[in-house]
C-alpha cells in the first residue's frame, strides 16, 4: 500500500439511490466508520433542477450532466433502431432524476425473489416493513400498508391536473369491469383505477430523493465522504479479497483532471459496487469478474469466472402516444419550454407554500391493468402460455401500467405547435419476456460505451401486449373531456380510409362514453405493430444484470449480496434483482438499500435505528 493512498472502512463504487441509503444508515449507526462514496456524476445538493419535481425532463436533455445515455445495438426487433436508455448518473442516482412516480411492487414480486430464486430473507414479509419504514405517506391517512414516520415523503403533489380526473371518470363510466381504489400501491391492489401518489413532500413541494434525506443531512460527519465526478475503473484484489478501488476524475466535469491519472483508495472492511444495472457489471468485468471468454477477449485476467455478469438485463418497454388537449387543460409544458413568465409565477408559489405547477409531475392517475377473458382473446394466443404459467398463479400482477401524463412525451420529431396543449396516455409492460445484456468494450477506457443489447420486443408476446395496449389507451384518451384529437406524428400511420384513421384538426371534443370502440382491421394491426417497433422505448427501469440467484443458474451474488468466488465484495443496486417488478424501480431500490444496510450492519456488529 502506497503511503498516500487514503484508507476507508467501506468504499461504495457508485453513489446512487442504494449506496446513499446504506452509507447514510451505517454512518448514523456508527459515526466513526470511514465511508467513501465514489460517484461518476455531479452533486445534487439544493440544485433546483433536482429538488423541484416538475423539472424532471431536463434530465433527459442531451446537455444534462446528471444522466448517462446508453446506446443499444441496432435491433431487428425495433426495425433497425438503436434504442437509447438513460440512467441516472449523479449523487442519488435515479432518486434525483426520475419522474417522482410512486409505485410499489406486488407481494408476489418479492415472494418470487425469495421462493423461486432461493433468496432467504428477501420475501414480502421482510421487505414490505422496510418500505413502510422509509416513508411518511401524506396522501391518505390511516392505511395499514403505508408508513407515516419515515424520511421520504409521499403526497399527491402541489397541483393536480384535470387530465387525471378526466381519466378516472372514463374508468368509472366506460370500463364497467374494473373498480376504483383509494390506495393504488398497497402491494396487493391490481386492476383498479385510482389517484397516483408521488415522491413529493406535500408541505414543501420538494422531490423526496435519497441524498437529501440520508446523506446531505449528515455532512457534519467528516468520516462520510462523497467524491462526485469520479469514475470507478476497477476493484482491486489481493488474491480473491477486495481491498479497494481505482478511479479517475471525470474529464467532462473536471476538464483539467487528465493530469491526475488513476487514483487508488483502499478499503479495510468492504467494497460495495453500487453503480446500477449498467455500471456494476462493467466494473466487475474490468476487475476480472465475469465470463472468462469475454474477459479473455479484452486481455483481463480472470479472478472469478461468472458468466451471469451483464446478463438478465430487463426494463419496462413502453409506448407513449400523445393527444391534443383542450385550451383550459393544465399541463407542465410551460416548465419544459422554460416559459419565463410562467416559471416566475410558479416559483413564487413554490417558495411560499410548496404548491403549484413546480411541485407536480403531471402523473395524477393510473391503473395496473390485468386482462379479463375478453381482453385475453383480443391479445391473442401468443400470450396464453405466459399468462397461464406466470400471471394466473399471481393475481396481484398486472400486465402493464397505464395512466395519463400532463406533458408532451411523444415520439414526434417536433412537439405540437405553440398554443396547442397536449397530454399523453403512456403504458409500460410490467413483466416483459425479452431479456438483454450489457458488457464492457474496453479494459481501460472508463468512458467507452458498453456493448448493450436490451433485446426489446424480441419475444412476440411483448409485441402483442403493446399492440393491444395501444388500442386500450386510445379508447380511453378519446373519451376524456380534455381530448381534442390525436397528435398524428405520435400515432400509427393508418390509411385515411380506415376507421382507425387519426383525427387532429377540427375535433371539437371527446366521443361519447358509449361510442363503439374502433374496429381495427388486420391491416391496421400490422400498422400498429410497425408503430410499436418504431417507437417502443425504455421507462428508465433497468435491472437484473448482477442477479441474486444461484451461481449455477447465472447468478452473480448470493442472498447476502456477496459476489461469488471472492471476499469483502458485495453488489447492492437494482442490478441484483433476479426478476422484474410490477412498478417503477425506485421503491424496489429503496427496499434493496434498506435490506443491504441491515445485512452489512449485522456483519459489522452494528444495530440500525
Amino acid at each position: 500500500m502506497a503511503e498516500n493512498e487514503p484508507v476507508f472502512d467501506i468504499i461504495f463504487a457508485g453513489g446512487g439511490t442504494v449506496a446513499c441509503i446504506i452509507a447514510g444508515r451505517l454512518a448514523e449507526a456508527d459515526p466513526s466508520l470511514k465511508i467513501l462514496l465514489v460517484e461518476a456524476g455531479p452533486n445534487t445538493r439544493n440544485n433546483i433542477s433536482h429538488i423541484q419535481p416538475a423539472r424532471y425532463l431536463t434530465h433527459i436533455l442531451p446537455t444534462t450532466k446528471a444522466a448517462k445515455f446508453m446506446i443499444g445495438r441496432e435491433s431487428e426487433y425495433l426495425n433497425g433502431r438503436s434504442p437509447i436508455v438513460p440512467c441516472g448518473q449523479c449523487v442519488g442516482g435515479g432518486s434525483s432524476v426520475n419522474f417522482a412516480m410512486y409505485t410499489r411492487p406486488s407481494i408476489s414480486d418479492f415472494d418470487d425473489w425469495e421462493k423461486k430464486y432461493g433468496n432467504v430473507g428477501w420475501g414480502s414479509a421482510d421487505l414490505i416493513p422496510l418500505l413502510k419504514k422509509v416513508e411518511t405517506f401524506q396522501a391518505t391517512e390511516g392505511l395499514d400498508s403505508h408508513g407515516y414516520s419515515g424520511p421520504l415523503k409521499v403526497s399527491f403533489g402541489g397541483l393536480t391536473s384535470n387530465i387525471g380526473q378526466d381519466f378516472l371518470e372514463v374508468g368509472k363510466t366506460y370500463d364497467k369491469t374494473r373498480k376504483s381504489t383509494n390506495d393504488t400501491s398497497n402491494f396487493a391492489t391490481c386492476n383498479e383505477y385510482g389517484r397516483w401518489p408521488k415522491w413529493i413532500d406535500g408541505k414543501t413541494g420538494a422531490r423526496s430523493d435519497v441524498p437529501h434525506h440520508y446523506i446531505y443531512n449528515k455532512q457534519d460527519n467528516k468520516n462520510l465522504q462523497i467524491l462526485s465526478g469520479c469514475l470507478v475503473k476497477r476493484v482491486i484484489f489481493e488474491g480473491t479479497q477486495a481491498v479497494g478501488v481505482e478511479y479517475v476524475h471525470d474529464k467532462r466535469l473536471y476538464p483539467d483532471s487528465s493530469q491526475v491519472g488513476v487514483i487508488t483508495a483502499r478499503a479495510t472492511r468492504l467494497v460495495v459496487v453500487s453503480a446500477g444495472a449498467f455500471g456494476s457489471p462493467v466494473i466487475l468485468e474490468r476487475s476480472g469478474i465475469g465470463s472468462k471468454s469475454i474477459l479473455k477477449e479484452f486481455g483481463i485476467d480472470t479472478v472469478v469466472d461468472l458468466p451471469g455478469v451483464g446478463e438478465n438485463y430487463q426494463d419496462h418497454p413502453n409506448i407513449h402516444p400523445a393527444y391534443i388537449a383542450s385550451d383550459e387543460t393544465v399541463t407542465l409544458d410551460p416548465i419544459v419550454h422554460n416559459d419565463e413568465e410562467e416559471i416566475t409565477k410558479w416559483s413564487k408559489k413554490w417558495l411560499e407554500d410548496g404548491s403549484g405547477l413546480l411541485s407536480a409531475n403531471g402523473l395524477d392517475a393510473g391503473i395496473k391493468l390485468r386482462p379479463n377473458d375478453v381482453d385475453l382473446n383480443a391479445i391473442g394466443e401468443v400470450f396464453q402460455p405466459k399468462w397461464k404459467e406466470f400471471f394466473v398463479p399471481s393475481p396481484d400482477k398486472g400486465i402493464f401500467w397505464m395512466g395519463p401524463i400532463a406533458i408532451y412525451l411523444g415520439n414526434g420529431v417536433d412537439p405540437p405547435p405553440a398554443g396547442r396543449k397536449s397530454f399523453g396516455l403512456p403504458l409500460f409492460l410490467l413483466y416483459p419476456s425479452s431479456l438483454g445484456s450489457i458488457h464492457l468494450t474496453s479494459a481501460e477506457d472508463v468512458y467507452a460505451q458498453g456493448d448493450f443489447d436490451p433485446k426489446f420486443l424480441k419475444e412476440k408476446d411483448d409485441l402483442a401486449l403493446l399492440v393491444w395496449g395501444y388500442k386500450v389507451s386510445r379508447e380511453f384518451a378519446r373519451r376524456m373531456k380534455c381530448y381534442r384529437g390525436e397528435y398524428k406524428p405520435d400515432h400509427p400511420a393508418f390509411s385515411p380510409n380506415s376507421d382507425a384513421a387519426c383525427h387532429e384538426d377540427g375535433v371539437l371534443g371527446p366521443v361519447p362514453v358509449d361510442a363503439p370502440n374502433i374496429d381495427y382491421t388486420a391491416e391496421d394491426d400490422k400498422i400498429i405493430e410497425q408503430y410499436v417497433r418504431n417507437w417502443a422505448s425504455t421507462t428508465w427501469h433497468s435491472l437484473g444484470t448482477c442477479a441474486m440467484k444461484a451461481r449455477e443458474d447465472g447468478g452473480v451474488v448470493d442472498s447476502r449480496l456477496n459476489v461469488y468466488g471472492v471476499q469483502k465484495l458485495k453488489v447492492a443496486d437494482m442490478s441484483i434483482a433476479p426478476q422484474n417488478v410490477g412498478s417503477n424501480t425506485y421503491s424496489s431500490a429503496l427496499a434493496i438499500g434498506e435490506k443491504a444496510a441491515l445485512i452489512i450492519a449485522e456483519e459489522l456488529g452494528l444495530r440500525l435505528a
